[in-house]
């Protein structure tokens, strides 16, 4: 038989019961929804872990304090008196080569007030190279200057939360003078909006000044311990190198012989990434596995639908073998059938898949991240179902004896 006239004819024989040809695809257009939907939550949560990774910033390796205990309790690491800020600039100064930012870094909480407006937040004292390393643009005024990070000067940048708490009614807070803990602070820049991170926290609800400044005026500190180093490497690929550098220059200026422990310890976002690919990566497994169980209930349904064809149509397939079709030809036709249901379910899934990704991503809040393969994937995915499943029904149809099918009943 012509191929051309083979299709037709599994055509026409899907058309003579299209709600059971419907349900059919139904079942598979429900799996590839589930597959599209699972490639674009999770290359979207990759894309946003990456994203937000990037935003700590630029090739970042940080270094904290030992962790302190008292007793049973710890004090959580970056909480040691280990680290001071001479430490931050003999790595600035004796590791030229291997890094391009470094910024020591001190933070407190303090009720910050102007006029009669008031807020509570997070204060960071760091150094002009911090606005290297996170990538934290100003976006009005000014970042303070190394002249005032050495002259312990009382000037800050701050954050677009804090903006919006305490100069809601203001156009331009720079040049303004805000208090905290009743030390007054000048107000020289307003930082760039970062959003929200993973974790749900509000990066713009800081204000970040001299470090210099933060550990006389607001931690009223006699030392010059800092809660941890923030670096940013010339390359990742030396990131290696850059451990063992820093860490032989700590251990040198902290004195400890080769017998004890380091009293710091290193992170770096190669580490964070790691991590957030393996959770993200679980996460698209687990995904993954419901979606081919749900695509291999909607193969088994199409089998069994194209088993019951089969038997309503042994005398159409006796007929037809008795007029010259071979089993081959029968073959031929009852695959095509399973091929034609399978792929039209599968591109009615993609076309919804992408639809819903989309509104549960607007839900959920969630971003979404569609590639032209996903769908191109899941739709040779739904054609090999089609043929899989839809084999065994079709070669049971090319071995049945002509002449038992024109005596069936």
């Amino acid at each position: 038989m012509n191929p051309l006239m083979i299709f037709r004819v599994a055509l026409m024989s899907l058309g003579r019961n299209p709600v059971r040809s419907f349900l059919s695809c139904l079942g598979i257009g429900i799996g590839i929804v589930a597959v599209i939907l699972a490639m674009a939550i999770g290359q979207g949560a990759k894309t946003m872990m990456v994203k937000e990774i990037s935003s700590l910033g630029d090739n970042l390796m940080m270094v904290f304090p030992e962790r302190r205990n008292h007793g049973p309790v710890s004090g959580g690491m970056g909480q040691g008196q280990t680290m001071t800020a001479g430490d931050a600039e003999a790595v600035k100064r004796e590791l030229a080569g291997l890094v391009k930012g470094v910024s020591p870094q001190v933070r407190t909480t303090v009720q910050m007030m102007y006029g009669a407006k008031n807020w509570s937040g997070n204060v960071q004292g760091v150094a002009t190279d911090i606005q290297q390393i996170s990538n934290w643009d100003v976006t009005d005024g000014r970042f303070f200057t190394d002249e005032e990070t050495r002259a312990c000067a009382r000037v800050c940048v701050i954050g677009t939360t804090v903006r919006g708490n305490l100069f809601a009614e203001e156009d331009d807070p720079v040049g303004k003078t805000i208090r905290l803990k009743n030390i007054t602070f000048k107000v020289v820049g307003v930082l760039g909006s970062k959003g929200a991170n993973n974790w749900g926290q509000d990066q713009d609800d800081v204000i970040m000044a001299p470090y210099t400044s933060v550990q006389r005026y607001l931690q009223r500190s006699k030392f010059n311990n800092i809660n941890m180093m923030n670096i940013s490497l010339v390359s990742m690929d030396d990131l290696d190198e850059a451990k063992r550098e820093v860490g032989a220059l700590l251990r040198q200026r902290h004195h400890l012989a080769d017998y004890q422990d380091n009293d710091f310890e290193t992170r770096d976002t190669t580490e964070l990434m790691n991590t957030i690919g393996s959770v993200t990566g679980i996460v698209g497994v687990l995904l993954l596995i419901f979606s081919v169980i749900t695509l291999v209930v909607g193969g088994i349904g199409i089998m069994n639908i194209m088993l019951v064809s089969v038997t309503e149509r042994i005398r159409e397939i006796g007929l037809r073998m008795s007029i010259g079709a071979t089993p081959a030809n029968i073959l031929t036709q009852f695959v095509l059938e399973a091929i034609v249901l399978s792929t039209v379910g599968g591109f009615a899934g993609v076309v919804i898949g992408i639809g819903a990704s989309y509104v549960v991503g607007g839900l959920a809040g969630w971003p979404v991240l569609i590639q032209p393969t996903s769908a191109v994937y899941a739709f040779l995915i739904s054609t090999v179902v089609g043929l899989f499943f839809g084999f065994y029904p079709a070669w049971r149809a090319s071995r049945l004896n002509p002449i038992d099918c024109l005596r069936y009943e």
